[in-house]
């Protein structure tokens, strides 16, 4: 190569070196935008993907039973549920007011209640609904019911017998039980539901009158079914006004304790399970309120005493909106003597508080302040 031929190279070389570092400047920029747009399209997808990829529920239910069916869930269907709980004492009724808050902009996808009162004050208030056209067939306000506990009242067995234990409620108020008697405050959760049911069976004044008996005969008034259970069982009252789940947590636990028979005085209170109007993650919500409806789940609770089984079966799923519980079930004489001897075996025919909802809903200010004046002490 010629000395001229070189000194053109080295003349030339500044430039062809700034050339190729600006075309690798220019296309590492385009690669850079490039994976910059696949990377926001990916997070995009992510993103969506996650928001139909979990559902949020407030659960009345309690904790303990309702855990595991939402573990099941996840597993089955993928979807990941965030669960909000509340404390016994407010249950239900806490749960409610949030939902009453959030009306205008929900966070909630699915509602579980505990107790049918409350879902139906909430449905009445335009909080649920079933999303776009896809009306269901029992569920036209959005809720629906499934599976049931009892109110009942609990003896203690180590001071009672079945033949000297009340079996009315209107029995509650006689002399001889002063002091001896508990319940949850009833102005709140299934205690009020069975008061205001009480109230359309006996009418106001006699309503009336027995409430007010009842205070003056000194009960133990307190912050919840789970509460009365354990204070019938230690003997500390005699006789206990609650729910059939926590009679059987109780004799679970060891407590001599046994429910009454249900009378035309009791009231089944269903589970019930609620979609949120306009709720975030309606997809997923949905696939969780099908979900709840299941005659496994009900079999399931019933086989932990979270609901109670009559031994009865409707047309429809297990358990699902009966008021008829049908015909009892074969089961063998021992079975059948073991549950006599616990309190679990029932008439499946057997009357029980059927309310007007309606009518309850519409008087549902005026029955809570009643209570309040007779029993806030």
């Amino acid at each position: 190569m010629s000395q001229q031929e070189n000194q053109a190279k080295d003349y030339n070389w500044p430039k062809d070196e700034f050339t190729q570092r600006e075309m690798t400047s220019f296309w590492g920029l385009i690669i850079g935008v490039g994976l910059v747009i696949v990377l926001t399209l990916v997070l995009s997808l992510v993103s969506f993907s996650m928001g139909s990829g979990f559902v949020i529920a407030y659960c009345a239910q309690d904790q303990v039973y309702a855990e595991p069916i939402f573990q099941d869930f996840e597993k089955e269907t993928g979807i990941k549920v965030r669960a909000v709980y509340d404390n016994e004492a407010v249950k239900t009724v806490g749960l409610a007011n949030r939902l009453l808050a959030e009306r205008n902009h929900p966070q909630c996808d699915v509602f579980w209640g505990n107790e049918e009162m409350r879902t139906r004050q909430l449905a009445a208030q335009n909080i649920f609904g079933i999303p776009g056209a896809d009306k269901a067939v029992r569920a036209p306000d959005g809720w629906a019911a499934f599976g049931h506990r009892s109110r009942r009242i609990v003896i203690n067995t180590n001071h009672l017998s079945l033949a000297s234990a009340p079996h009315s409620l209107l029995e509650l108020t006689n002399t001889a039980w002063r002091g001896k008697v508990a319940l949850a405050y009833p102005q709140f959760g299934t205690t009020a539901t069975h008061f205001h049911a009480l109230r359309q069976l006996w009418g106001d004044q006699s309503w009336q009158t027995w409430c007010r008996a009842l205070a003056a005969n000194k009960p133990f008034l307190v912050d919840g079914n789970s509460v009365v259970v354990k204070l019938v069982g230690r003997g500390e009252a005699w006789i206990g006004l609650t729910d059939s789940d926590d009679i059987a947590e109780g004799q679970h636990n060891g407590l001599p304790i046994i429910p009454l028979p249900i009378t035309s005085e009791t009231l089944l209170i269903p589970n019930t399970v609620a979609l949120v109007r306009n709720a975030p993650h309606p997809d997923s919500a949905r696939r969780l309120f099908d979900y709840l409806q299941q005659p496994k789940i009900v079999q399931g609770l019933v086989s932990v005493g979270a609901l109670e089984d009559l031994s009865g079966q409707t047309g429809e799923a297990f358990g699902v909106r009966s008021r008829s519980i049908g015909s009892a079930l074969a089961e063998s004489s021992e079975a059948k003597q073991k549950r006599q001897r616990t309190g679990a075996l029932q008439d499946a025919a057997a009357p029980t508080l059927t309310p007007d909802w309606p009518a309850l809903l519409r008087d549902l200010d005026s029955t809570t302040t009643k209570l309040n004046e007779i029993f806030l002490r």
